[in-house]
């Protein structure tokens, strides 16, 4: 029976009252066949490891090694997030990846009296090397990954970690890992700034140069559709956003005299891992064709590892509900199974309990037994790409892919991100499709378990993790404790070479590495740019 037949057939029966569509809008056919995807393998597809590594970035992908279990945490005082990262590692957790307070985030110290109340709640508070030196303290920097999740202050976070390497006797180009550093989604979408967009990019710049020639298996840049998705943005916008924010960074890299193939192959990415599974899988795979294309073809990268997209996920945190948290569990399993049938190269497993709180250490161990799960008992790992070939994840693919080239010309319309930015396109696209997505849930058209539908009266309790206020004092007695003990003649010396660096035009990561060894605190060295840079004010948008 052909097709057109069939459907005529199925017209007759009566289907459920409910929207088929992925979350992003997307309406869904009954039902996909040969001819909803004409498939040229060898361009669109291609073996793993091989251009344009749709089916993944490896050739053997898992058989070979298996993502990075990579738990973000950190809360408290350094030595709370170092006994956190400690308990972590002995159940089996593979690299870390740390979380820093909202102080941290924004480049203020925890004596600061506009953050007062907020140090060690959100994450880990570091006003100066000698918090980091306490958070990695007993633990081989030669022999872990670390992913530091911070955009503003990032040079000065990566500067400690690197004087913490050459105090424990790992030099630079031993190191590995992460900083996120992304601050175009910054402005887009999760909103911790401190200077302008065009600074912001400077500082950027200054460390892909740095890390090429000096750190050189660092990832400099994690360019980040996480955050993007987690304030409201559609799969597609998450696609389509975050890897035309990477192109900006490749333009603006390559504009500061850096070659592409010297820096390229050191970019990362980060993605939401949300509940549509279909749609998530496609996403991954639509974004590793595109980048692979663009930077090919467009920016003339030559070296293969320029073409790689090589990405971390986290679960979708703003699905999980208070509501019967233990659904969570349930939900964090499927996001991280669609991540892993997508080829992430390292995963987050949300804790039952962060809709709530930071997370406690028996649900961040439900978390990682999930990936432990998935990892050894599911089979999942066996082969590559296995839904590869499936006439909907084919034909989903090319529709997100052709979605994601729809924006990228509005963008380019637009004159670029940062303009986009400036005139609100961003922010005003992800607020629009976050009104548009409660509004759904709010009229049942979209079903969360617990909230709208199977509903029960009962109000589920779970024991959370708390912050003491002792944590604040004590973060403060010992940033006193490390500003009188240090050089303060040096401290001065070093930030005004910071600054002068900044006016000229210099590489500021050199700089920032002479502050950071002498104890300059976090919130001195930002405090010095931005008289040199000034401060960002978003504009006001409708």
């Amino acid at each position: 029976m052909k097709k057109e037949q069939w459907e005529q057939e199925v017209k007759k029966s009566k289907n459920r009252d409910f929207k088929f569509e992925t979350v992003s809008g997307e309406q869904i056919d009954i039902l996909y066949t040969p001819e909803d995807t004409k498939v040229d393998y060898e361009k669109n597809l291609g073996h793993p490891g091989e251009y344009p590594f749709t089916r993944g970035v490896y050739p053997n992908m898992y058989r070979g090694r298996l993502w990075t279990m990579r738990q973000f945490s950190g809360f408290g005082t350094p030595e709370d997030t170092n006994n956190r990262y400690k308990y972590l590692l002995k159940r089996g957790q593979t690299g870390l990846s740390v979380a820093f307070d909202f102080p941290t985030l924004y480049g203020r110290d925890s004596d600061d009296p506009f953050v007062l109340g907020e140090v060690g709640k959100c994450g880990v508070a570091v006003d100066s090397l000698r918090d980091m030196e306490i958070i990695f303290d007993g633990i081989p920097l030669d022999k872990i990954s670390t992913s530091m999740t911070i955009n503003p202050p990032a040079a000065m976070l990566l500067a400690m970690y690197i004087v913490v390497g050459e105090k424990q006797g790992v030099s630079p180009d031993a190191l590995t890992g992460t900083i996120q550093n992304d601050m175009l989604k910054e402005y887009e979408a999760q909103k911790t700034w401190i200077y302008p967009p065009e600074p912001s990019i400077r500082i950027i710049t200054d460390i892909l140069a740095y890390c090429s020639e000096n750190v050189p298996k660092w990832n400099a840049i994690s360019i980040s559709g996480y955050h993007i998705r987690e304030a409201g943005s559609t799969a597609i916008q998450e696609l389509a956003f975050t890897l035309a924010n990477g192109f900006a960074y490749v333009e603006a890299g390559i504009k500061a005299g850096v070659p592409v193939d010297k820096f390229a192959p050191r970019l990362s990415f980060f993605f939401n891992s949300h509940l549509d599974f279909f749609e998530e899988i496609a996403k991954y795979r639509a974004a590793r064709r595109i980048w692979a294309r663009e930077m090919k073809e467009k920016y003339g990268a030559k070296d293969k590892k320029s073409w790689l997209m090589r990405f971390h996920t986290q679960t979708a945190g703003c699905t999980l509900t208070a509501q019967q948290p233990e659904n969570n569990i349930v939900r964090v399993a499927f996001q991280a199974l669609s991540a892993v049938l997508g080829g992430t190269q390292s995963l987050h497993t949300n804790s039952m309990d962060e809709t709530c709180a930071l997370p406690t250490e028996k649900s961040v161990k439900i978390a990682l037994r999930t990936q432990q799960v998935l990892a050894y008992e599911t089979g999942v790992a066996n082969t590559i790409d296995p839904l590869g070939g499936s006439y909907y994840v084919e034909a989903l693919t090319d529709k997100m892919e052709q979605r994601a080239y729809e924006y990228f010309d509005k963008i380019n319309k637009l004159g670029g991100v940062v303009k986009g930015i400036d005139i609100g396109f961003f922010q005003r696209e992800i607020a629009d499709s976050a009104y548009k997505y409660q509004k759904e849930l709010q009229n049942k058209e979209k079903i969360m378990i617990g909230v709208n539908k199977f509903v029960e009266d009962e109000i589920d309790t779970m024991e959370l993790l708390k912050i003491s206020l002792e944590v604040e004092k004590h973060q403060v007695e010992r940033l006193n404790q490390v500003k009188k003990e240090r050089n303060n003649t040096k401290v001065r010396e070093t930030l005004k070479e910071l600054q002068r660096a900044a006016k000229d035009g210099d590489n500021l990561m050199p700089k920032i590495l002479d502050c950071v060894r002498v104890y300059a605190t976090l919130g001195e060295m930002c405090s010095t740019l931005k008289e040199e840079f000034g401060e960002y004010e978003e504009p006001i948008i409708f």
